[in-house]
């Protein structure tokens, strides 16, 4: 019972995880610290459980991700929108890459389940090991941007959106160690790791930002404050 309500919570916040970031980026137009090879596999992974949950019939796996894909969607648009950068020849080819490898997958297992004697419940389990590997790689490509560049502008992330990272990739470790199911606890340790990466990072640097405003705040009463007193012959 305990196990079956924690899914159900991992659902619930991977599902509503994304929009606070879709806020961000599509509403106030702000991208900074994006990865765009992230944004592509938060389009291309949710097309790849739809598939996987057509050839199953696990139909939660189909609504699940044509919400965080539709989320998705608007986010990576939003940031190809913003920034003409990401829409050069070589940007282009890091991200389409991950993303057709992932839709290649889908295409291959879904072109499987229709040749004759194969059902789509004896592919399902192959696509989804491979959409487990995918997952836990597309953890990766935002905290690294973040670490390889610690001057880079992080106006664009939602801290919301990786508080709520966390928490989901917490319940899902605790639902697949309470199910056995290896592969989702697995693929969510890496999700959790780089969800508390990524909180970590915007923490600091935004106490840093601060740091430096109150800094630069008081630098400019005490000239102020200086040359009053000057003018005044103290």
């Amino acid at each position: 019972m305990l196990t079956h309500a924690i899914g159900c919570l991992g659902a619930a916040l991977s599902m509503s995880l994304s929009w606070p970031q879709v806020y961000k980026s599509c509403v106030q137009r702000r991208t900074g610290g994006l990865s765009s090879t992230a944004s592509a596999l938060g389009v291309a992974l949710p097309l790849g459980w739809i598939t996987y949950g057509l050839l199953s019939g696990e139909h939660i796996q189909i609504v699940t991700n044509v919400v965080t894909g539709a989320a998705g969607l608007a986010i990576l648009v939003a940031l190809l929108v913003t920034q003409p950068a990401l829409r050069s020849g070589r940007a282009l080819r890091m991200s389409a890459g991950a993303f057709a490898g992932v839709l290649t997958m889908a295409l291959l297992s879904g072109l499987a389940a229709v040749l004759p004697g194969v059902r789509g419940h004896q592919v399902a389990p192959v696509l989804g090991l491979a959409l487990a590997a995918f997952s836990i790689l597309s953890a990766i490509p935002q905290p690294l941007s973040l670490l390889r560049d610690r001057h880079q502008d992080l106006s664009g992330l939602s801290p919301l959106r990786w508080r709520m990272g966390a928490g989901a990739g917490a319940s899902w470790f605790a639902y697949g160690l309470g199910t056995a199911q290896p592969a989702v606890w697995a693929s969510a340790v890496v999700g959790l790791i780089s969800a508390l990466t990524v909180c970590t990072i915007i923490h600091l640097r935004s106490d840093h930002a601060a740091a430096v405003i109150d800094h630069d705040a008081a630098r400019w009463r005490n000239s102020i404050t200086t040359r009053n007193l000057a003018m005044a012959g103290i």
